[in-house]
């Protein structure tokens, strides 16, 4: 069985991330979606778990940290081109995320971009040419 990753993220209005999350790309997956939580699907592998605080605090006593204020992850996507992370990026914005919330990176072979949804949970979004980056790594050994 495939391995699948499931990214649970609290939420201040679970329509208002659903929305963001689907205008940059994400399905809503309505079998495990209710009322207190949503299931948003990037792949067959990577899911979002979109949950309200008073869902959140049913599984850790931990307080929910205000990611617009303090940072404890950064989630990273790769892209198939330069193009898609400017796409995923420019979607985020128009749909109510912060758009290049860290400085972007760009190294000829590597190229990164990153917003943040309307929560304040930062994306990075990159894409690589893997061929290049061995030939540069090879050069710097």
């Amino acid at each position: 069985m495939t391995q699948l990753i499931f990214i649970n993220l609290p939420v201040a209005d679970l329509a208002k991330s659903m929305a963001f999350y689907e205008a940059v790309g994400f399905t809503n997956n309505p079998m495990f979606t209710d009322e207190t939580a949503a299931c948003m699907v990037l792949s067959d592998a990577i899911h979002v778990m979109l949950l309200t605080h008073p869902k959140w605090q049913s599984f850790t006593a931990k307080p929910i940290p205000d990611a617009k204020e303090s940072a404890q992850v950064m989630l990273c996507l790769s892209r198939d081109s330069r193009e898609a992370v400017d796409a995923i990026t420019e979607a985020a914005a128009r749909a109510g995320g912060t758009p290049d919330c860290n400085p972007r990176q760009d190294y000829g072979f590597m190229y990164g971009r990153s917003f943040e949804d309307p929560d304040g949970h930062i994306w990075e979004v990159m894409w690589m040419d893997l061929a290049a980056a061995q030939e540069q790594m090879a050069k710097a050994s």
